[in-house]
């Protein structure tokens, strides 16, 4: 079954996270006459780590490259973060595209491919059950 809009799509699923990584999740396609992604990023702290930083991003060219639209900055706190990025929305002239580098808690409009995906990078070591989360949903 394809993508639908209206329904909880999973990112990442919930990981424990442990030594520093950059771990790249799966795919998904984004559904035809989608108007919004509102995107809900779920970071639990049990112990150590310095940085979380999670990507939500778009292919302009079938998965070849990868474009960040959304960034969520975590560290050493528990916290949940949602963000909403929209396609109805002017992009501004001449974004230069990041793969992993968009600035912190910030989100790029205007722009979608035809995919989304989610990446995280984590630095230091997280102990204990510390983990992230990542789900979103398409708005028509």
């Amino acid at each position: 079954m394809g993508v639908r809009q209206g329904r909880v799509q999973t990112l990442i699923p919930s990981t424990t996270l442990a030594a520093a990584t950059t771990v790249t999740g799966d795919d998904i396609g984004v559904p035809e006459g989608w108007r919004g992604l509102s995107v809900q990023a779920v970071f639990t702290r049990a112990g150590g780590g310095t940085t979380c930083d999670v990507f939500i991003q778009t292919s302009l060219d079938d998965g070849t490259t990868w474009v960040d639209i959304a960034q969520f900055a975590f560290t050493t706190t528990t916290a949940t973060r949602i963000h909403g990025v929209r396609s109805a929305i002017a992009l501004a002239a001449n974004v230069t595209p990041t793969d992993g580098s968009l600035a912190d808690n910030t989100i790029l409009d205007g722009l979608m491919g035809d995919r989304v995906r989610c990446k995280y990078v984590t630095v230091g070591t997280y102990t204990g059950a510390s983990s992230i989360k990542v789900q979103g949903v398409f708005q028509h």
